[in-house]
């Protein structure tokens, strides 16, 4: 008898959260804010609490769960006409780069670090932060980024590689492009494993950034290098005044 009522629970509360996830809308899908992620895990919790005690009437978890949806939708019909309030619910984008500059301030403010950078110029198919007009922070954690439309003429800021000759191959033979671009200097540290998998060492690294005017490795918040040999160098100006 306990397996039927549980089965009957289960299949009740799974209709149920199907409904509301459904009235929420489709923006729950395709992003979710911060109220947003708080109902889905509370609806989630409520559900799960409801059907692992069966001494507990299912209108206990059915009521809460039908308030946070009118909770949730209330907030969506207010916030539609309302933009400060729409502000604070959702937050508002944050620049990351305008113009191949990287704005160090807003991503220690958003905690986003430059992994996170990286992993997601690479879904967007950059292989160089020189090559970025502006990449966007959304409020859902999505990078929007809006390429150059001269990726080649960047105004020095990405450069080819002169201590190489033209017909020398900067990225070797065979390399998972897919990894580009190639972090070279991350927070003032030299990434020697990847300088190992471009066949090239520190002493070629420096030579590389004193033509950039560039003296100190601690002196670069970022360096990467692209398919095509380029470098891109962020230098640190708090370390330099």
């Amino acid at each position: 008898m306990e397996t039927w009522s549980l089965l009957i629970r289960t299949t009740v509360i799974y209709i149920v959260v199907f409904l509301i996830m459904r009235f929420m809308g489709k923006r729950e899908i395709g992003k979710l804010s911060v109220l947003d992620l708080v109902i889905s895990v509370m609806v989630a919790e409520i559900a799960v609490i409801v059907i692992e005690d069966t001494d507990r009437p299912m209108w206990d978890g059915i009521v809460p769960m039908v308030v946070l949806l009118l909770i949730q939708i209330s907030t969506a019909m207010i916030s539609m006409n309302n933009r400060k309030l729409r502000l604070l619910f959702d937050g508002k984008p944050s620049v990351i780069i305008a113009k191949g500059k990287i704005n160090r301030d807003v991503m220690r403010k958003q905690r986003y670090n430059l992994d996170d950078l990286m992993l997601q110029l690479r879904e967007n198919k950059i292989t160089s932060v020189a090559d970025v007009e502006f990449a966007i922070l959304e409020t859902s954690g999505k990078l929007s980024v809006i390429p150059r439309e001269k990726a080649e003429e960047t105004g020095g800021v990405a450069t080819q590689a002169a201590s190489t000759s033209a017909r020398e191959k900067i990225i070797p033979i065979g390399y998972r492009y897919e990894i580009l671009p190639i972090p070279l200097i991350m927070d003032g540290k030299v990434q020697d494993e990847n300088l190992e998998k471009i066949e090239k060492t520190r002493f070629w690294l420096k030579n590389v950034l004193q033509e950039q005017k560039v003296t100190d490795f601690k002196e670069v918040f970022l360096c990467t290098i692209d398919h095509k040999g380029r470098l891109f160098v962020d230098v640190n100006q708090r370390r330099l005044t």
